[in-house]
């Protein structure tokens, strides 16, 4: 599904083409991808990068499109040693003595733009990051452009976006309910595939199998 057709497909099913609905379509579109990205941890969505822990500085800059961490490592001689993940309070704790030197041990989400280390790093260390990142929204492309949401997973995508332009109509309950059940059966199986099969070994759990009837 393209950013065109997701848009003609919302106009569509809720009859709406009134001017100020579609000025603001942009922004429940944005809404509706915003409710799947918060529910679901997709691999597509996960992202590594490098860095520079540097010598005596306990801070390390998040990514511009970082969400959430789910391990940071520093690479010494060729080997990566994983930090232990803790919080801000822990660290000051443990390494009260900004001027203490040593292998960075431990990390924490310091603010929305930086990690802080303990103890602080007695060299300059390469750091990788393994990260759920925020994607490019649709709107943010072409007509024609599409993202992996609206090419894999179209249903949860346009169910959330309907969900999101029925609430701005105020629209009826009755049939909100509708739309609500609609996405959330949506929602289920692109959970299953992301967090379930995306992230299961058929040789070692076997081949996933539905009772029969």
């Amino acid at each position: 599904m393209t950013y065109a057709e997701l848009q003609t497909a919302i106009k569509d099913y809720l009859q709406n083409t009134e001017t100020t609905f579609v000025n603001d379509l942009d922004t429940i579109i944005k809404q509706g991808e915003e409710r799947i990205l918060k529910i679901i941890r997709l691999p597509v969505f996960r992202k590594n990068v490098t860095g520079t822990l540097t010598d005596g500085n306990t801070y390390l800059s998040t990514p511009s499109d970082f969400m959430d961490a789910f391990s940071l490592a520093i690479i010494s001689s060729s080997n990566h040693i994983y930090l232990l993940r803790t919080d801000v309070s822990f660290i000051r704790e443990a390494y009260p003595n900004s001027a203490t030197t040593s292998t960075p041990q431990h990390y924490a989400l310091f603010d929305d733009t930086n990690f802080i280390v303990g103890p602080t790093p007695d060299a300059d260390y390469t750091a990788e990051l393994h990260y759920f990142y925020r994607p490019n929204s649709i709107t943010a492309g072409a007509s024609d452009g599409t993202t992996w949401l609206s090419t894999n997973a179209s249903n949860a995508l346009l169910y959330a976006c309907l969900l999101e332009g029925y609430v701005y109509m105020k629209g009826e309950p009755d049939l909100l309910q509708v739309y609500d059940g609609r996405y959330k059966e949506a929602l289920a199986r692109l959970k299953n595939l992301g967090e379930a099969e995306n992230i299961s070994d058929s040789y070692r759990e076997g081949t996933f199998r539905v009772p029969q009837t």
